[in-house]
């Protein structure tokens, strides 16, 4: 029985994130996940109190999923230039998957207008991801070249244009777009 709820819970989760991902977090109703998973709405508020429980732990698993795609950031050491590119291949990797953009760069756009809990969640990403990124720009050839504080700013900068490459790229549907932007990303330091 135990597997049966897990499998369930998973299920929840992979299609709330599929539903936010293509229609934004106000984009799908517990009613719509229940019928996706094909449960009764009850059982999906058993596992999820709120939506805004549920919307929170989406968030928190995307991170932790993303993070373990980029894997240490400083093992192995490398230049600042691949740093990026990695970066740049996980959010591609996102965009590859569906056509849509990073989930918490959706929830980061709706933040205004979403729970606490969730807001916090996307900056969370924002924060774990930013980190990684400085983290590795420290050991890598840019380390010695640049102050903590412009070596923060410099990861927000390249999320950023990371995050708005895939909005441009979304927009515009074409994914291969936001591949061409990678060369220009080293470039603006």
């Amino acid at each position: 029985m135990r597997a049966s709820i897990a499998d369930t819970e998973e299920k929840i989760l992979d299609l709330a994130e599929k539903l936010i991902r293509q229609n934004g977090y106000n984009g799908f109703s517990f009613r719509d996940i229940a019928s996706g998973v094909g449960v009764k709405s009850s059982s999906v508020h058993y596992y999820f109190p709120t939506k805004a429980d549920l919307g929170a732990k989406v968030a928190r698993r995307y991170t932790d999923r993303f993070l373990d795609l980029l894997g240490d950031p400083v093992e192995p050491v490398r230049p600042a230039e691949a740093l990026i590119l990695q970066l740049h291949r996980a959010f591609a990797q996102s965009l590859g998957q569906d056509g849509q953009m990073c989930l918490c760069g959706i929830l980061a756009a709706e933040s205004s207008g979403l729970p606490d809990a969730v807001v916090s969640e996307a900056k969370t990403f924002f924060d774990r991801t930013g980190a990684w990124l400085k983290k590795g720009l420290r050991q890598s050839d840019w380390g010695s070249e640049i102050s903590e504080d412009d070596l923060s700013r410099q990861s927000l900068a390249i999320l950023a244009q990371l995050e708005g490459a895939m909005l441009i790229a979304k927009v515009q549907g074409q994914p291969d777009l936001f591949a061409d932007l990678a060369p220009t990303l080293a470039e603006n330091r």
